[in-house]
């Protein structure tokens, strides 16, 4: 530690360097009388004063208490940039969230590299909690500042992220829009940047009802990534495989997604791995006719691995799933309390996931007979598709209402006990 009539010289040195007044550097801290007797050495420093201090001049507090180090050529680290350094360390952890949302609105002017590093970062943070308003908010801003710094390949990344969190929002359009112009200017980027923006754009076309156009993309996109192989190939094949089972070539989308599952290593990539389980089971449950028993076999392979190291939309997913295979397993009264129990909690599902779950609770509720109310259900979800314009996805919520319809009410409850016995 510092004798006292060294520290007082120090501090001034360091305040000077930085340009501050003694007003500037004590505010919302301690008061600048006090700051003029600690450099003047007429006060000794406390532990948390030399903190403080320390953290507003953006050097180490070790700068102020080591003899031998120097107050005047130590290179300065604004609390922005230590947030940002702290938050990559941390590899996500969303503790540090909210302190760095601060310092991006109050001091995360000074760098656009830092700034942009720092937007992806929240960015990334607020679509796992679910917060997609908020994850939207920060990739338009992520798109405006790329568009500034005039780098491609930061510019592709951005417009990227953003169709994705636009489609889980249900914006077709504008998550097509993007897409499109991510792909427009991806030619001399990168492999890994160049299959992003495909894949993007596939599943952006899918949803959009334009299907032709998106298989087109899927198979450019699995040529572009095999030489490669490894998980940018697996992800193809799976997008593939998704295209195909809305375009009802069952047998194709079986043969993709079978070479997917074969490629995909849960020693090397584990996430990949958890996702292409679940959408493995979503498609075989789609696919017609469905495939139960594999979709079971998907989730039993998953749901251990889930209860250790799941996220909280991971088991969303994984209990989203459970109630579609119940249903498809004629077990009615195991898919209604999932169902129910899905309603209870804050959906951090995709704005399609949400839709289909919350159609299959309708279709429960005509099978059961509450038929006008389940009835009505399905219909507002049709037009919620539609109105995202969404349309495959509203043919098939119309689709799910005539053919529950097109079953004898009275079957329903009839079916539901025998379901408890499967």
């Amino acid at each position: 530690m510092l004798q006292q009539s060294e520290f007082g010289p120090r501090l001034r040195a360091l305040r000077e360097k930085r340009g501050l007044s003694q007003a500037a550097l004590a505010k919302g801290g301690i008061s600048t009388g006090y700051l003029s007797r600690l450099e003047s050495g007429a006060r000794r420093p406390t532990p948390r004063v030399v903190a403080y201090l320390a953290q507003r001049l953006g050097v180490p507090a070790s700068v102020l208490e080591d003899p031998n180090a120097d107050p005047v050529n130590v290179v300065q680290a604004s609390p922005f940039t230590q947030i940002l350094a702290a938050m990559i360390s941390a590899s996500g952890d969303d503790r540090v969230a909210e302190p760095l949302a601060e310092a991006l609105r109050t001091d995360g002017q000074r760098d656009p590299a830092e700034r942009w590093q720092a937007l992806w970062l929240l960015a990334e943070i607020r679509g796992d909690a679910g917060e997609r308003d908020e994850q939207r908010h920060l990739l338009e801003e992520l798109v405006k500042l790329s568009t500034q710094l005039g780098v491609a390949p930061l510019l592709a990344r951005a417009q990227t992220q953003l169709s994705r969190c636009l489609r889980t929002l249900g914006d077709t359009t504008g998550a097509r829009e993007y897409a499109q112009q991510a792909h427009s200017i991806a030619g001399e980027l990168s492999l890994t940047d160049r299959a992003a923006t495909l894949q993007a754009l596939v599943s952006a076309l899918a949803e959009a009802g334009q299907l032709d156009e998106a298989r087109t993309h899927a198979d450019e996109l699995c040529g572009l990534t095999k030489p490669a192989g490894g998980t940018l190939h697996v992800e193809a094949l799976w997008s593939a495989a998704t295209v195909r089972t809305r375009q009802g070539d069952h047998a194709g989308a079986i043969a993709y997604l079978e070479d997917a599952l074969s490629g995909a290593n849960s020693r090397n990539d584990l996430q990949l791995w958890i996702r292409l389980h679940l959408a493995a089971a979503s498609l075989y449950l789609q696919i017609t006719p469905a495939q139960p028993s594999q979709a079971r076999t998907a989730l039993d392979a998953v749901g251990p691995v889930l209860n250790l190291i799941g996220t909280e939309r991971q088991h969303q997913e994984l209990q989203s799933l459970q109630a579609h295979l119940a249903f498809a397993e004629g077990r009615l009264d195991d898919a209604r309390v999932l169902c129910e129990a899905a309603a209870t909690q804050r959906s951090l599902l995709s704005f399609r996931d949400r839709l289909k779950l919350a159609a299959l609770h309708a279709r429960l509720s005509i099978l059961g007979g509450e038929a006008d109310a389940g009835i009505r259900a399905l219909q507002d979800l049709a037009r919620q598709a539609e109105e995202a314009h969404n349309v495959e996805l509203a043919a098939e919520l119309w689709r799910n209402l005539a053919e529950t319809l097109a079953k004898p009410y009275g079957d329903g409850p009839a079916l539901a006990g025998r379901a408890t016995t499967g």
